[in-house]
């Protein structure tokens, strides 16, 4: 184990503190996606301090199956049915969402009656976004401690991001839903690496149609209740008293 440390501590140099920046820089990118998903799926839970706990749980199950599939990434990598398995739950998620009868300005999403019906959905949500960065980092990075650094900064950004977005769903009106059209294109992205590489929309694309629905998500807030339209209500009535006493006396 000391031989294992010591040898990491060999190669951190100036390039590599760089790395770790760049690598923090995109780990926070690229988890806005999700990030929102997440925050949108603790929406099922009612009490606000529960979808917190919920939160924090899941993370911890999320970063325990994220290292697993980083140490197993060169095993997974050789399933095809790993990513069809995650594209299916993607879609799946998505489609129950924008399926449901729920009225307008209500969850449309799984309900939870307890934060461990959330916490299972959580880690594997997240274990669904990290399957194709996770493999194709593996791929690509030959330290493997920079991938499970990643994993961890990726884990941390997720829950600082979550976080906001749980408030920001209650203030944004399109919110939610530009976050379970990005789960359905995370989905598909998914499902299409698994038909055939060669038809997968390149990632510069994913963020720039994924940017644009955060705009979208943005761009209307939830009408606050007017106070102003009540002295309207109440002053005639206040007006009619007025005139009626004096014809009572």
């Amino acid at each position: 184990m000391l031989d294992q440390i010591s040898t990491i501590l060999s190669r951190f140099d100036v390039n590599t503190a760089f790395l770790i920046v760049i690598l923090a820089g995109l780990e926070a990118v690229l988890s806005a996606d999700n990030a929102i998903a997440l925050a949108a799926l603790v929406q099922g839970i009612e009490d606000e301090k529960l979808q917190r706990q919920a939160l924090n749980l899941g993370m911890v199950a999320a970063f325990a199956m994220r290292m697993g599939l980083i140490f197993t990434a060169t095993w997974v990598v050789n399933y095809w049915q790993f990513e069809l398995l995650g594209a299916a739950y993607l879609l799946w998620l998505s489609f129950q969402y924008f399926s449901s009868d729920e009225a307008e300005g209500q969850h449309h999403g799984p309900r939870f009656t307890t934060i461990w019906q959330a916490i299972p959905l959580i880690a594997v949500t997240d274990l669904a976004f990290s399957l194709d960065s996770v493999t194709t980092a593996i791929a690509l990075v030959n330290d493997r401690w920079l991938v499970i650094l990643g994993g961890v900064i990726g884990i941390i950004m997720l829950r600082l991001m979550a976080e906001l977005f749980i408030r920001w769903l209650k203030e944004f009106v399109h919110l939610q839903d530009a976050g379970y059209v990005t789960v359905a294109l995370v989905g598909a992205r998914l499902f299409l690496k698994v038909i055939n590489d060669q038809i997968v929309p390149p990632e510069w694309l994913m963020i720039t149609v994924i940017a644009g629905l955060f705009a979208w998500g943005f761009s209307k807030r939830v009408d606050a209740p007017s106070e102003e339209t009540e002295p309207s209500v109440i002053e005639p009535e206040i007006m009619n008293e007025a005139v009626q006493a004096p014809q009572d006396v």
